[in-house]
């Protein structure tokens, strides 16, 4: 049966792909992913190669890392125009997404858009492996050091890093005063600021610093040993400032 299917590939590790995903990669006859500028390779698509097959249809999309709400728009629109217009003729497509096809993913605005324009196109999601939940067991492994996301009542508040020092010392409070556990994406620049302050309080060696997670690259280590310098735009914290008071 025709239709689209948004295929969450994990953050990186062709190994962390689900069977889910595995077995739509290899039902499609077109397999779309985005990509950050024309020609390129597509994270996406470098993630699932191992399932990818000749005989397929590949369609890069066009993604553009853009500040401006324009051309991302535009984008999404045309995404969601080419790949409704596949389906229609009969296609069983797929569109390749990053880590989730739910968090935080460019896929999920041409999600919406064919929701608000393309009703009747028969639509699946499949979930993805988030590089969160990547790191966190990545460090048992990595730097034998448990690190569970969430224990007993504790809360875990997934969001970008804050702008500035004074939004991270009202979140840090917030958490603290909650018993929530942070994992905060897209460090970037901001580490440059952030990392003296996590010094300030004593966080920086029970915090797990993660950079391009699954991938041969893959930097894991406590905060503490990681300088205070410019970030890759993959790059996340992960923060627990209490334990829970039952423990093993």
């Amino acid at each position: 049966m025709a239709g689209l299917t948004l295929v969450g590939v994990g953050p990186g590790d062709p190994n962390l792909l689900t069977v889910a995903a595995v077995r739509a990669i290899e039902a499609a006859t077109v397999v779309a992913y985005p990509v950050a500028q024309q020609g390129a390779e597509g994270m996406a698509a470098r993630i699932a190669s191992p399932w990818l097959k000749n005989q397929q249809s590949h369609r890069p999309l066009l993604f553009p890392m853009v500040a401006a709400a324009e051309p991302r728009q535009m984008a999404w629109r045309y995404a969601a125009d080419e790949l409704s217009a596949l389906v229609a003729t009969g296609e069983q497509v797929v569109l390749l997404c990053e880590g989730d096809a739910s968090l935080f993913a460019s896929c999920s605005y041409v999600l919406l858009d064919l929701a608000e324009r393309y009703p009747n196109c028969p639509t699946a999601v499949i979930p993805g492996i988030t590089a969160v939940a990547a790191a966190a067991a990545a460090a048992a492994k990595s730097l034998g050091m448990a690190w569970p996301l969430a224990l007993q009542q504790e809360g875990l508040l997934i969001k970008s890093t804050p702008n500035n020092v004074e939004e991270m010392e009202i979140l840090l409070d917030q958490a603290k005063a909650s018993g929530t556990v942070l994992a905060l994406l897209k460090l970037g620049q901001r580490w440059i600021w952030l990392q003296p302050l996590l010094e300030v309080r004593g966080l920086l060696n029970t915090s797990l610093f993660a950079q391009r997670v699954g991938w041969p690259d893959q930097l894991l280590a406590t905060a503490d040993q990681v300088p205070a310098a410019e970030k890759p735009y993959f790059s996340l914290l992960l923060i627990r400032q209490s334990w829970p008071e039952v423990l093993p």
